[in-house]
């Protein structure tokens, strides 16, 4: 099974947990997109459902297929998210932000009962940090921002280089207009503890850690399709 045989397997297995009437915080990413593609397929054979979208990205391919949409002012309280992830951790802790969602995936998720992790089982690690993690953060006074950062991550150890993202020759600017920078740490032992350190920063608008958020991670590959629960 390649790997984008893997994300329409893992997407098709969360379809399963879609029910009739739910408020479905729908994620961003490659993975996402395929199971936008097979809920918008149960919606034209009957499904009712109501999405709520991580991005710009993800509504405007629901709206292409055909997924009812709303948002958080209109569906505050959602039922279930699905998402994917860039890395997933035995505790089911999350690296997101690849694509530059992270705040509004965060937002999301933060807003439903329950978090449905789905990805190729390239995406699994022991240890969170070999994807570099993405930092939302505000425009003004990025380079003070940044070198909070540096400052932050090195009292725990944490060192490694501090990237603001490109597109196109120009800063990448995600869709809550903030600019992202990629942090290269490697291996990041204590997660929580440089969680709390970068909320600490004022310019820090997000971090792409998902710390106690996801309660199922569902992975595919050559074994197939396996569920997954956090290891405690």
């Amino acid at each position: 099974m390649d790997a984008k045989a893997a994300k329409t397997e893992a997407a098709r297995a969360a379809l399963d947990h879609v029910e009739t009437g739910m408020r479905l915080g729908i994620g961003s990413g490659s993975t996402a997109e395929e199971f936008v593609r097979l809920l918008a397929g149960r919606v034209a054979e009957g499904l009712r459902i109501i999405g709520v979208p991580t991005s710009e990205r993800t509504a405007a391919l629901c709206r292409e297929t055909g997924v009812p949409l709303s948002d958080l002012d209109e569906t505050p309280h959602l039922d279930l998210a699905i998402d994917g992830a860039d890395e997933i951790d035995p505790r089911l802790s999350l690296i997101k932000g690849g694509g530059g969602a992270l705040l509004r995936e965060k937002i999301v998720a933060a807003a439903a009962d329950r978090m449905i992790v789905i990805a190729d089982d390239s995406k699994l690690v022991d240890t969170l940090g070999r994807f570099p993690l993405p930092v939302e953060v505000n425009r003004f006074g990025l380079f003070a921002t940044r070198l909070a950062i540096e400052e932050a991550a090195g009292k725990l150890g944490l060192a490694g280089p501090l990237t603001l993202r490109m597109t196109n020759g120009e800063p990448f600017v995600t869709d809550g207009g903030h600019f992202i920078v990629d942090a290269s740490f490697g291996r990041i032992p204590d997660t929580r503890a440089l969680s709390n350190a970068l909320f600490a920063i004022p310019g820090v608008v997000e971090h792409g850690l998902f710390l106690g958020m996801a309660d199922t991670a569902i992975v595919a590959g050559a074994e197939g399709v396996r569920t997954l629960h956090a290891i405690q």
